[in-house]
């Protein structure tokens, strides 16, 4: 409560400041250059004798194993000296600026610091080397480790099944392949039959080799479709056939008279031109040709027979 209360005095008296200000800018009263802001020099103490007097305070009469603490300079560069260079200043002037120079110095002070804290170390039986045994506490608890074991192990299992789904897709790819090649390959078997079947019906050739089909390898049958027609000749249902549409070529036209067509007049037959024999079929009394009976005299004629 005390503090709400003393929250409270303070906004008032700023809104009161801020309305006395509003006041006097309103009146004139305020004025550019009245209010200047100055710059003090910042006063610095430098004491000496109370500084020595705390460091007196915190100073204790304690052993070096306790304190642990060396003073020393540099240890000496002995292979810039041995290679002729300029070595590394023992002494406390070093260039601050100088980068390289600076931090070869801190580095000569802990080398020797160890050169020389090693045999104090050993002389108070402290030991400087860890035993083969020895087994650092861990910075995490083991029940993170495990959480983060178990992390490492999950995100294990989802790489390895997504390496497997992506075997097994290309697998599946790889099946359709040879799937679609086999296809191809019956198809283009079975094709290269069918031209051997119809060759062997039109009679250019008279073996049956692809009727062992898968027997015979796919180079063999198409040797076998590529062979040369039959030396015995063409059997006489193709030796018709060909009589009659010929081997291709032009066709219209083919039927047309010529000269030599028309003056020649030995096919004529005057019995066959004039109904009188051949194909017109007997004829009856009165040299009428006998007539087909109906349909319905043909059904009796069949049943009586």
């Amino acid at each position: 409560c005390t503090l709400e209360v003393l929250n409270k005095t303070t906004h008032c008296i700023l809104v009161f400041c801020l309305l006395q200000i509003q006041e006097a800018f309103a009146k004139g009263l305020l004025k550019p250059g009245m209010n200047v802001l100055m710059n003090k020099p910042k006063k610095l103490v430098n004491n000496t004798e109370g500084m020595k007097q705390c460091l007196a305070d915190l100073r204790k009469d304690l052993p070096w194993v306790e304190r642990l603490d060396m003073t020393n300079l540099p240890a000496e560069d002995i292979i810039s000296k041995a290679e002729g260079k300029a070595p590394t200043p023992t002494t406390g002037d070093v260039n601050a600026d100088d980068d390289f120079q600076r931090e070869m110095y801190f580095y000569r002070q802990a080398q020797a610091t160890v050169l020389a804290a090693l045999p104090l170390l050993n002389k108070h039986s402290i030991a400087t080397k860890r035993p083969e045994d020895y087994f650092a506490e861990m910075a995490k608890s083991d029940q993170h480790m495990q959480k983060i074991r178990k992390k490492l192990i999950s995100k294990q299992l989802i790489l390895e099944k997504s390496e497997k789904a992506k075997k097994l897709r290309e697998q599946r790819k790889f099946g359709k392949k040879v799937q679609v090649e086999v296809i191809q390959k019956r198809q283009k078997e079975k094709k290269a039959m069918m031209n051997a079947v119809k060759k062997y019906q039109k009679g250019m050739t008279d073996k049956l080799d692809f009727l062992e089909g898968d027997q015979k390898s796919g180079k063999d049958s198409s040797q076998g479709s590529k062979k040369a027609p039959n030396k015995k000749g063409l059997n006489a249902k193709r030796k018709f056939k060909d009589q009659k549409f010929g081997f291709g070529g032009k066709k219209s036209g083919k039927k047309w008279n010529t000269k030599e067509s028309y003056n020649d007049v030995s096919s004529f037959r005057a019995k066959m031109a004039h109904a009188k024999g051949g194909k017109g079929g007997k004829k009856g009394k009165g040299g009428k040709q006998n007539k087909r009976p109906g349909k319905s005299v043909r059904k009796k004629m069949k049943a009586r027979s």
